[in-house]
């Protein structure tokens, strides 16, 4: 097994008050040429929200949370953090870890999924990181996919049962499940993994375990959520909207949506969901109730544990249904962004 000598949280990022929003949503969307309005109109979800993301102090929580399990479970590494696009930005958190005399990190992203933006880029993020610190940068390897973990299933599905207990009117069994992921451009789902179409294939794999594990006997139902880029450019679909409006065409009662692409309450989560798809179901007459993401639930936070254990001292390799770990390091042409073919049309 490799040696270790740090752990290293990576993630998204998140504005932390109102002056921090522009800034931030301009280092979101460097180099992809969106427009100041647009930018403005995202701007105002967050200032919904006094400017505040979740995403940060979640990460300060996962962390604590995972060097108390560290602790309890013998793992000797100190715990680092650093964030793609907001303080502490990653290379300052890889310029601290060198001053610190870490040679080698083992880093866990908070993205369970295969595709360009929830993987290889957080790959390229690294790389760029390093070379900005220069010789003195720690190596960095990233631990594998875990959307199939079973902390990450066992989580979603308590989640998802406590918020079908939620439910007003004694509805019992009688709802729809609807599982949301974050939207990703057509093309970028197409080239996700090493042989495409990964992103989907594990969305389905999760929603398909949680509602076993919940007993859920009703057809359940996948949506994507916070679509953004041009109309002219197609996105994975359908919208978590639309689906409830089919429902309620269909003549359901009540929703359980759980949200299996986010492992804490982003934006897309606080907003999208429990904002915009909630008006969406008080419209149509739809009872409501979303679930819990992970966040310091102690079942991933074990996970965490389990998967630096993997790595360290050959731990088992843990996994649910028939897709597998995956490897531990992302093959030649893995996760493409799919801007170089042809999107496929849906």
């Amino acid at each position: 097994m490799a040696p270790y000598d740090a752990f290293l949280l990576i993630s998204f990022g998140g504005p932390e008050g109102p002056a921090d929003v522009i800034p931030f949503l301009q280092n979101v969307t460097a180099g992809r040429g969106v427009p100041a309005e647009r930018l403005e109109q995202v701007a105002e979800h967050y200032y919904s929200f006094s400017g505040v993301s979740p995403i940060n102090q979640q990460c300060r929580d996962l962390l604590a949370a995972v060097e108390k399990d560290f602790a309890a479970r013998g793992v000797a590494m100190p715990v680092y953090w650093g964030n793609r696009n907001w303080d502490p930005y990653l290379a300052d958190t890889l310029a601290r870890m060198a001053d610190d005399g870490v040679r080698h990190a083992l880093a866990f992203v908070t993205s369970a999924y295969s595709s360009f933006s929830s993987c290889r880029q957080y790959v390229g993020d690294i790389e760029a990181a390093r070379r900005q610190v220069g010789d003195s940068a720690p190596r960095v390897d990233k631990i594998r996919q875990y959307f199939n973990h079973p902390g990450y299933i066992a989580s979603f599905a308590a989640a998802a049962a406590d918020a079908a207990r939620s439910l007003p009117g004694g509805t019992g069994e009688a709802f729809d499940l609807i599982f949301t992921a974050h939207s990703i451009p057509v093309g970028m789902a197409a080239a996700s993994g090493p042989a495409g179409g990964a992103y989907e294939a594990q969305l389905a794999e999760v929603a398909a375990l949680v509602a076993a594990e919940i007993g859920h006997r009703r057809p359940w139902r996948l949506a994507y959520s916070s679509r953004s880029g041009p109309p002219s450019q197609p996105w994975l679909e359908p919208d978590i909207n639309d689906v409830l409006t089919d429902l309620a065409a269909a003549g359901s009662h009540a929703v359980v949506v759980v949200p299996i692409g986010f492992v804490s309450d982003h934006m897309e989560v606080k907003f999208d969901l429990d904002v915009e798809a909630a008006q969406t179901a008080d419209r149509l007459g739809l009872r409501f109730a979303r679930a819990a993401t992970p966040g310091t639930d102690p079942r991933f936070v074990s996970m965490i544990t389990d998967l630096v254990l993997e790595r360290t001292e050959g731990g088992p390799a843990m996994a649910l249904g028939s897709l597998g770990t995956g490897p531990d390091s992302c093959p030649a042409g893995c996760c493409g962004t799919g801007q170089s073919r042809r999107p496929e049309s849906r």
